[in-house]
């Protein structure tokens, strides 16, 4: 199997097409031996850029795709919302490419719609490319019952058909409730899915700002997903923006019960706690970036296309996830 792979969702695809895209990419990635830890993740931002021949966001990809000898083993790229690429980062990584060692580093693309056609060529010259089709309910069956083996659990047509009843395509909240429900385990019923979600899984808000503080990238925009369905991504901005202002509280407090007194907590609230803990790895210049980060998305969402939105809210949850975690 070549080295590189290019994954190619079409156009406009909804959050189920995206999550295909991406397992297939990371399914590539570790059939090619890369350890996930040794795998780096590229998200390229929408925007025409500044001049620069690289943006700064897109500049990680060079060092592993050109000195993965430097370290010290095998090194994996996933590259994602490729066809957001710039003429000129289209053309270097094109490069990069066709003078890749396939020996040192692994390369996934991920891009929703058709990537340049200088990243198509190269990929042509030494890679394969595979295509996501839309996914239809009639797919999805299948595909529950592969989801639902891997965690254990049995699924009978009337459970099946409940649970796609539920959420339909969405093969994200699909696998949150499957997560769900294996906490249960063996069969599982019709009546029992039908009466456990009557939207969405039942997922607090924290569990997703927990795994963007832990810098847990996967399963913060997995999670980040299942919340768009039903969440509007304010709300989601909202919690994010309480999450940053309790960060700052924890940073600037003499101590823990003067911190405690300044967020209003329950005497039985553990939380605070955890932040109190958490306070000496974030430095302030993190925090600060992430209130100008969390300001522009802001203004994104307040004032661009919907079309835009998800995008946006997929940004900054992987910039907060490396700034809280001091990647």
């Amino acid at each position: 199997m070549t080295s590189v792979l290019s994954v190619v969702a079409p156009s406009g695809s909804g959050p189920s097409e995206r999550d295909e895209a991406l397992r297939r990419a990371r399914a590539h990635l570790a059939d090619q031996g890369v350890a996930p830890e040794d795998v780096v993740r590229v998200d390229v931002p929408s925007g025409a850029g500044e001049g620069a021949t690289l943006r700064a966001d897109v500049e990680p990809m060079v060092p592993v795709l050109q000195s993965a000898s430097l370290f010290g083993g095998r090194q994996g790229l996933l590259l994602a919302d490729v066809q957001n690429l710039t003429a000129a980062e289209a053309e270097v990584l094109a490069d990069l490419l066709t003078g890749l060692d396939p020996e040192a580093v692994a390369v996934a693309l991920v891009s929703v719609g058709k990537p340049k056609a200088v990243v198509v060529r190269a990929v042509e010259q030494v890679g394969t490319s595979v295509t996501i089709r839309r996914i239809q309910e009639r797919d999805v069956p299948k595909r529950l019952v592969e989801l639902a083996a891997e965690r254990g659990l049995e699924l009978g047509p009337e459970a099946q058909a409940a649970l796609i009843q539920r959420f339909g395509t969405d093969l994200g909240s699909l696998e949150g409730a499957l997560d769900q429900l294996a906490e249960a385990g063996g069969r599982i019923t019709r009546d029992e899915i039908l009466r456990r979600f009557k939207n969405r899984p039942d997922e607090p808000m924290w569990h997703y700002t927990d795994a963007v503080a832990a810098g847990r990238v996967d399963e913060a925009l997995r999670r980040l997903g299942d919340l768009f369905v039903h969440t509007h991504p304010l709300q989601i901005l909202a919690a994010l923006e309480n999450d940053l202002r309790r960060r700052a509280l924890a940073s600037s407090a003499p101590d823990l019960e003067t911190f405690r007194q300044a967020i209003g907590a329950r005497p039985s609230d553990r939380r605070p706690e955890h932040l109190w803990r958490a306070r000496g790895r974030v430095k302030d210049s993190s925090l600060r970036r992430a209130l100008g980060a969390l300001t522009r998305a802001d203004k994104v969402l307040k004032s661009a296309p919907e079309e835009l939105h998800r995008v946006t809210m997929e940004r900054l949850t992987v910039a907060l996830a490396r700034w809280y975690s001091g990647r």
